[in-house]
């Protein structure tokens, strides 16, 4: 679209209460009589933006939009796309063969495609029978709190999920993590890894153009976040207990957590909250061990990590992520 396109759409956008993102693959629209009548955008798999003029409404502008759009992210590769939208419009998408995911009291999550239905059958041999739990982690890097969260909730559950986050929104990649967390686990037999693919919400995709300003996103998110998991992820592999560590440094953290505890037992699922490991009187943190590599204290690191982080926080590979910690030259 051209500059005057974008303004245009800008304006239809806002003139329906929304919010104007920036930041998008695509952008499209139709036009009648040369004046733009609706308009949407994708960024990465999540459709945005969608506005159509109140006196073309109910028809298949729409519909044209999303197809439109869907075709730009097939060409791209994806294979699913997402849509945040309003509870009272997830009908116009599931007439437009989205299927709803998850929904909280202001936004609902569907899917086109078959993403979750494929990514859970890919999953299907790591079922396994008995009284299953599951930690989601981060870890960037995966330390000794990790591994002493694991451990503990490992010895409470006859299968423990270790799920890991693929998004890309952390100073150590995804694969880099991923192999740190099987590493670090991998003499504790009844740990079994996997990645929360697309289905642990991403704090890079959740759009909120459509929400009011005063809406508490972060807890938004957080509900449809934990609504999912429990919906559709837990009863796949059985998992009747959630294990966290305590959080006594991050507010988020904090707020996750109780959203867990409050949300949870509604699926028949208990959460478990660990008390944090400690090395020598302070929490073990995955941020105290980025600290401590930024100031090149190496020695230290040794009382946070495993022998497998240690050595791989240590190499060549790792080179890259500790002059990125360490910062530019004075």
């Amino acid at each position: 679209m051209s500059a005057s396109e974008i303004a245009a759409a800008k304006q239809l956008i806002e003139s329906h209460g929304l919010s104007f993102e920036p930041g998008f693959d695509n952008l499209v629209g139709i036009y009648e009589q040369g004046e733009l009548v609706a308009v949407g955008a994708r960024a990465g798999n999540v459709l945005k933006m969608l506005a159509v003029e109140a006196e073309y409404q109910g028809g298949s502008l729409l519909g044209e939009i999303v197809t439109l759009l869907v075709s730009r992210g097939y060409d791209a590769g994806l294979d699913s796309l997402f849509v945040y939208t309003k509870p009272e419009y997830a009908g116009s998408f599931q007439a437009l063969n989205f299927k709803l995911l998850a929904t909280q009291a202001k936004v609902a999550l569907l899917e086109y495609g078959n993403g979750l239905k494929k990514w859970l059958a890919a999953q299907s041999a790591l079922i396994k029978p008995g009284c299953n739990g599951a930690v989601v982690m981060n870890c960037n890097p995966f330390t000794l709190g990790h591994r002493y969260l694991v451990e503990t909730a490992a010895q409470q559950v006859d299968n423990l999920y270790l799920f890991v986050v693929r998004e890309e929104r952390s100073v150590f990649p995804f694969a880099v993590r991923m192999r740190l967390v099987k590493e670090g686990v991998r003499d504790i037999g009844n740990v079994i890894v996997l990645d929360t693919g697309h289905y642990l919400i991403s704090s890079a995709t959740f759009p909120t153009y459509f929400l009011k300003k005063d809406d508490p996103v972060a807890r938004i998110q957080m509900e449809l976040d934990v609504t999912l998991f429990a919906s559709r992820i837990a009863p796949f592999f059985g998992i009747v207990r959630r294990f966290v560590g305590s959080e006594p440094l991050c507010q988020m953290t904090r707020a996750y957590n109780d959203t867990l505890r409050e949300l949870l037992p509604a699926y028949g699922i208990a959460l478990v909250e660990i008390e944090r490991k400690e090395a020598i009187s302070e929490v073990i943190s995955a941020s105290r061990v980025r600290d401590l590599l930024a100031h090149q204290q190496l020695k230290q690191l040794q009382n946070h990590v495993p022998a497998s982080t240690l050595a791989f926080l240590g190499s060549d590979e790792a080179a890259p992520i500790r002059r990125q910690l360490e910062g530019p030259p004075a």
